[in-house]
């Protein structure tokens, strides 16, 4: 076989799983591609008579200066505090999982079953637990700890921290699910050699789990901080509905109230696609981390 014909050969190989892939592609290109070119195009423009005008960066210019925005841009900066929290508690709850205390496996369901929850559910049920007359005042009048009743929904400053113990009670779950499994594959000889060399308790977990656990922790991190920018929206329109006085109010509520509640779908897709960006560049993060982690197992 000549050179000529290898080289066809070779690619035809590359480009036939292309065309078994073809009519996938091209729906899912429709069903997704479509949106966001729609959503990109009507951000440059504004309603004038009847018809679009291109109007530029205008409705960046004034989501910019939007106190509303603003703020709801701030509280999801506030949210990232959940973050370290959540990879905090779900690395040591899964390292008490790992080392098999008694009862582990009941733990480890009933710490995994909040993420399996409908954020509706979990939303209605915090917020008859947090409400001013809820489960939680009833409880601490009825131990005598009245100095400790607030309205934990309704005050401008604690009802942003209460969502954030809701959001961090769910979403725990799915990390310690991740670490557990992550160390279940590391090999114990390297714990027992460990204690052999008597390391204790501490030194095993800074030596030989937490660098083990190092990119599953990355991953993790990236997935929440996605989570935090653009998947709360059912928490707050649930428990708050961005009150009180916007004190809850997040970038996709502000989406959902601004295009649908006040009719103006140019500024909502404005804040669309700076919401989307800023998410893509984290997902492109954590494909970056993916990469390098299989990059790293392959290494002998």
């Amino acid at each position: 076989m000549s050179s000529l014909a290898t080289q066809r050969y070779k690619l035809s190989r590359k480009i036939e799983p292309l065309l078994f892939l073809a009519p996938a592609l091209i729906i899912i290109g429709f069903i997704f591609a479509y949106p966001i070119v729609r959503l990109t195009v009507l951000s440059f423009q504004r309603p004038f008579q009847g018809q679009m005008l291109f109007v530029g960066f205008t409705n960046f210019k004034a989501i910019f200066k939007d106190e509303v925005f603003l703020r709801a841009a701030l509280n999801n900066l506030t949210l990232l505090i959940c973050v370290p929290i959540m990879v905090f508690f779900a690395l040591i709850l899964a390292i008490f999982l790992f080392d098999r205390i008694r009862g582990w496996q009941f733990y480890r369901t009933t710490l995994f079953l909040p993420y399996l929850l409908p954020i509706t559910v979990v939303g209605l049920i915090f917020s008859y637990i947090f409400q001013l007359s809820g489960v939680l005042n009833d409880f601490l009048k009825a131990i005598g700890l009245d100095m400790f009743v607030f309205d934990w929904l309704g005050s401008t400053k604690l009802a942003l921290p209460t969502l954030m113990f809701v959001i961090v009670w769910k979403e725990v779950g799915f990390g310690i699910i991740l670490f557990l499994a992550r160390l279940m594959s590391v090999e114990e000889e390297l714990f027992d050699a460990a204690k052999i060399d008597g390391a204790n308790w501490w030194r095993l977990q800074f030596h030989i789990t937490i660098p083990q656990l190092a990119t599953t922790i990355e991953f993790f991190t990236i997935i929440s901080i996605i989570t935090i920018l653009s998947w709360v929206f059912g928490y707050v329109y649930v428990m708050t509905g961005g009150g009180p006085g916007n004190a809850t109010m997040v970038t996709e509520l502000f989406i959902y109230q601004t295009g649908f509640r006040y009719n103006q779908m140019n500024i909502a897709s404005a804040v669309s696609v700076i919401l989307l960006l800023v998410t893509g560049i984290f997902i492109f993060l954590e494909l970056r981390l993916r990469e390098r982690s299989v990059a790293l197992e392959e290494i002998p």
